[in-house]
């Protein structure tokens, strides 16, 4: 499984992955999960088509924020353990700090363990060793605190690196620049020495509840520019209107017929993906679906363009 998208357990995100399991299993890519809302109900339903479809996921049974931070509710993890245990394709997986603080047992068989904060790699290898523990794979969140010194520790089996191609601003400031480059990791994992990568789509590692009243709409797309080593790049798409929050729909109408204009180009680099697709249909019927829905669109349009990068 080389590809690992990461997804928090908001509402569309959950959605997004449902919606995509066929896709998500076709395609050999294998989701992690992050629960962070207690709503059991929609963690199920998402599990299950994965489950369905034959696919794969994992499932982080200590979060890092959210209202699971620490550790899943028992009932909210009875439920999700029964799913778990009854499907081949589905597994939990562990944050480190987890056996750092010694909230996570470790069993002598082969566990999936996160890294996705500072973390004291020599600590987690002794407990590991005195339980007989084997960590297969390691996920590595790549941040300043898990670099090639930290990554050494953990050599064994199968590792993926997950690298954050998104850059978190207010929305009216993907204004300027309006492209950027998202990831070549896509390229260059291997070299890395992983077997696996991942990222964070369209959304981003950083967390929040949820945001206040958006004065800007902004719609990212990724595309591979060939002419760049087929590097990955994002493009933005900003409302003008942005000086109040009101008229969201009108922001989206703004958005939208940049985006429209630019897919439509004779020289677009942006593929036409069954989302990009969707996008352009709620232009021409001058619909506003919901900003989560756009959301959505977006995190779908990232996963089929690397379906095709990947698979061709």
């Amino acid at each position: 499984m080389s590809y690992h998208p990461y997804f928090r357990g908001k509402q569309y995100e959950l959605i997004c992955v449902k919606e995509n399991a066929e896709l998500l299993a076709r395609s050999g890519f294998c989701p992690i999960i992050e629960p962070v809302k207690n709503d059991v109900g929609s963690m199920l339903r998402c599990l299950s088509e994965i489950k369905a479809n034959g696919g794969q996921a994992f499932v982080v049974a200590n979060p890092g924020c959210g209202a699971l931070k620490g550790g899943l509710e028992n009932e909210f993890k009875d439920k999700i353990s029964e799913i778990v245990e009854d499907s081949e394709g589905l597994s939990w997986i562990y944050r480190a700090q987890g056996v750092e603080e010694g909230s996570i047992e470790l069993s002598a068989d082969r566990s999936a363990l996160l890294h996705d904060r500072s973390a004291d790699a020599s600590k987690i290898r002794a407990i590991a060793d005195s339980a007989g523990a084997k960590f297969d794979p390691n996920v590595f969140i790549d941040t300043k605190d898990s670099g090639p010194l930290y990554r050494r520790n953990f050599r064994a089996g199968n590792r993926i690196l997950i690298r954050d191609g998104f850059r978190k601003k207010k929305n009216s400031e993907y204004l300027d620049p309006d492209v950027e480059h998202f990831s070549d990791l896509h390229i260059t994992f291997e070299d890395e020495g992983m077997q696996g990568f991942g990222d964070f789509l369209t959304v981003g590692d950083e967390y929040s509840e949820g945001g206040g009243p958006a004065y800007a709409v902004a719609i990212h797309l990724t595309f591979v520019d060939e002419e760049s080593d087929s590097s990955m790049f994002i493009r933005h798409f900003v409302s003008d209107s942005n000086l109040t929050p009101a008229d969201p729909a009108g922001k989206f109408s703004e958005a939208l017929g940049k985006l429209a204009a630019a897919v439509r180009h004779k020289n677009s680099k942006i593929p036409k993906t069954k989302a990009v697709l969707e996008f352009l249909d709620l232009h021409d019927r001058g619909h506003y679906p919901g900003l989560g829905y756009v959301k959505k669109l977006s995190m779908q349009h990232h996963i089929e363009l690397m379906a095709s990068v990947l698979h061709g």
